[in-house]
């Protein structure tokens, strides 16, 4: 199967990020990241965290929704594509540059929870990203997290010490969508077979 998967890393306050995390589990980045994935006739969206657990780092999925079980759409518009749900609306735009990807390192897999933790390992994707600006807006409730790209860059997203504690909250993407995008951090789209 050919996929066409768009990638979007924000940047968030990292304690609000340690409030929602479940026993076990250590932030590593101030990071939320969104993947939506064209898969044919299905479409597919993603939010995740980087996160350390068991020994292995990788990302901790917040939530996930495909179609036709949830109602997500997608518009080409040249070189955009506009995914739209009930709770999020997001745009990437292609820039015509290539390269790769640096959150990519240093990455087991992705957890998910759900009567038991499974760790599914990364994917290994050859072809080059095409890096994108992004624009994209959660719609749970208002006020939820909103952002801009700056011109296709990518940027880090260093660790920051803890400085408040929130009170815990149960992860959910609902509650994740709601702490606010300091900064875009990266975005790109790749094609590969799966």
């Amino acid at each position: 199967m050919i996929v066409e998967q768009f990638v979007m890393a924000y940047q968030v306050e990292q304690d609000r990020i340690r409030a929602l995390l479940p026993d076990g589990y250590e932030s590593l980045r101030p990071v939320l990241r969104i993947n939506a994935e064209i898969r044919g006739e299905d479409t597919y969206i993603e939010f995740n965290t980087p996160v350390s657990a068991f020994g292995k780092n990788g990302w901790l999925n917040i939530d996930h929704w495909k179609s036709p079980e949830t109602n997500i759409s997608y518009i080409r518009d040249g070189k955009s594509v506009t995914f739209t749900t009930p709770f999020l609306e997001i745009t990437y735009t292609g820039v015509g540059i290539e390269g790769r990807c640096p959150a990519e390192k240093n990455n087991d897999g992705c957890f998910f929870i759900d009567e038991e933790t499974v760790l599914v390992p990364p994917e290994k994707i050859s072809s080059n990203k095409e890096f994108c600006d992004c624009t994209f807006a959660w719609k749970f409730a208002e006020g939820d997290a909103h952002g801009v790209s700056i011109g296709g860059k990518t940027l880090p997203a260093v660790p920051t010490a803890p400085v408040k504690v929130y009170e815990k909250q149960r992860l959910t993407a609902a509650a994740a969508a709601h702490i606010e995008c300091e900064q875009m951090l990266g975005q790109y789209k790749v094609i590969f077979e799966r």
